[in-house]
């Protein structure tokens, strides 16, 4: 088995058919999964880092870094136990279609599965959307998500925790001041949705199980 854990950049080696690409970046074993939209909104299509290249990324960097989740905030952070990565990691010329979003979907996807993360970070509305619909019985189908209204909460998913952030660019300083709190919150707590089964074994090992 290939050891990716000393891989920062697109450690699990997703190649998108597309000719230029923002993949994940970050700790390959993290239990926090930042999820962006698109380089074309948070950046990174000159850096190759998601959330990088922007004030708006550099936004949310801080406020990871606030909690220690994030060191060196810049084009090439020091993420600890972290991950972030896009629903469209392409760099797109303008807007991404539906059409071109699941074309990429399943390496996004891929990427999340292979992390196994604890906590979801969603950011912004389309991310929001994503994750609570497709990991979580949270999503209201023909109802728009509300990133304002769900923006620092803690929303129970299928063996995650998420916790939705509107679009820093959008931020107040209250904003950010909730977003840091409730990442404090988790890291305060057990975040991890785990059940010990190692009753069931006849050894006196633990069995932790999703």
């Amino acid at each position: 088995m290939e050891n990716v854990t000393d891989r920062t950049s697109n450690p699990f080696g997703m190649n998108p058919p597309r000719e230029k690409a923002v993949p994940g970046y970050g700790d390959a074993n993290a239990d926090f999964h930042v999820i962006g939209d698109h380089p074309g909104v948070h950046g990174g299509a000159d850096t190759g880092v998601p959330f990088t290249g922007t004030e708006c990324g550099l936004r949310l960097q801080r406020a990871l870094a606030a909690v220690g989740l994030l060191s060196n905030p810049g084009d090439r952070p020091d993420l600890k136990d972290t991950f972030l990565s896009y629903l469209h990691m392409a760099v797109a010329d303008g807007e991404p279609d539906e059409a071109a979003y699941r074309d990429l979907e399943p390496f996004f996807d891929a990427e999340l599965r292979a992390i196994t993360a604890h906590v979801l970070i969603p950011v912004g509305e389309r991310a929001i959307d994503y994750v609570l619909e497709h990991y979580t019985a949270q999503h209201a189908k023909h109802a728009p998500v509300d990133p304002d209204a769900l923006h620092a909460t803690e929303l129970l998913g299928a063996g995650f925790l998420v916790i939705p952030a509107k679009d820093p660019c959008e931020w107040s300083d209250a904003d950010e001041s909730a977003f840091v709190e409730a990442l404090a919150d988790v890291l305060d707590h057990d975040y991890r949705r785990e059940t010990d089964l190692g009753r069931f074994l006849t050894g006196p090992d633990s069995y932790r199980v999703r």
